[in-house]
Order: structure tokens, then C-alpha cells, then sequence
């Protein structure tokens, strides 16, 4: 079986597979697909942090960048990114802010260029805090 494939494809069908594999007796083949499955998994929710980080990026430098449209809207996806990384980081452990250090940079600039093309225009926000993203407050008043 191809375990690192299907993985890729279903982690459903990984899981199914696995139990087969189980139930068949195949205990070293099992063990093998609950590996891949779990790498599979952990790759899913890293990719989960890094959207939201950008998606909690891109609303930040629109909010710093466009203050006259600012709106509950971009408040409201600003607060849910941050709960979302939250979550992804009680359920994961391994993906704690050291992780999120790592990612910044890069995610930082795919998120000022979704913002430019979204407010089409440039922005002077050449870099965001740490504070800029997760601790200031952002609310219409």
C-alpha cells in the first residue's frame, strides 16, 4: 500500500485503511499508515496556521493602510484568525509561536502583496510587530 499518497489524498481513507490493515492482522503495515496519517495531519494544520496568520496579515496592513474603510467585517476577521490560531495551536502543540516566528517573514510578504492587490494599491507597510498582529486591538468605534 501507498501509504504517503493516500495520505495526501484522504485522511479519511487513510484512517479506513488502517483500521483494515488492523483487523487483517497486519500490525507492522497499520502501524506505518497511522505514521503517515499523523505527518499528513500535522502538514494539514501547518498549512491551517500559515492561511490564517496571512489571512490576519492581510487584514491588518488593509486596516493600517485604508483607515476611512475600515469596517466590522475586517474587525471581525481579524479577531476570528486569531481565535482560529489559537485553536489550531491548543489542538497541535508542536505549532507554538517559535513556528509562527519561523513562517513570518514569508508569510508576511505573500500578505502584503494579497493586500495591494486587494486594496490595488501599494502599501507603506514594510513590516508588522508581533504586538501589531496579536495583541493590539482592533474595533470601529
Amino acid at each position: 500500500m501507498n501509504w504517503k499518497e493516500l495520505s495526501v489524498v484522504s485522511h479519511y481513507k487513510t484512517a479506513l485503511a488502517v483500521q483494515s490493515e488492523i483487523k487483517n492482522g497486519n500490525f507492522a503495515g497499520a502501524s506505518t499508515g497511522l505514521e503517515e496519517l499523523i505527518e499528513a495531519m500535522g502538514r494539514s494544520e501547518r498549512r491551517a496556521l500559515k492561511s490564517y496568520l496571512e489571512l490576519l496579515m492581510v487584514h491588518i496592513i488593509k486596516w493600517k493602510s485604508q483607515p476611512k474603510f475600515r469596517s466590522f467585517s475586517w474587525a471581525r476577521t481579524i479577531h476570528n484568525a486569531r481565535s482560529e490560531i489559537e485553536e489550531i495551536q491548543e489542538e497541535t502543540p508542536s505549532l507554538n509561536n517559535t513556528v509562527i516566528q519561523d513562517i513570518w517573514e514569508k508569510t508576511f510578504l505573500k500578505a502584503q502583496k494579497d493586500a495591494e492587490a486587494e486594496m490595488n494599491q501599494k502599501t507603506d507597510i514594510t513590516d508588522l510587530s508581533w504586538k501589531e498582529v496579536f495583541e493590539e486591538e482592533y474595533s470601529i468605534n
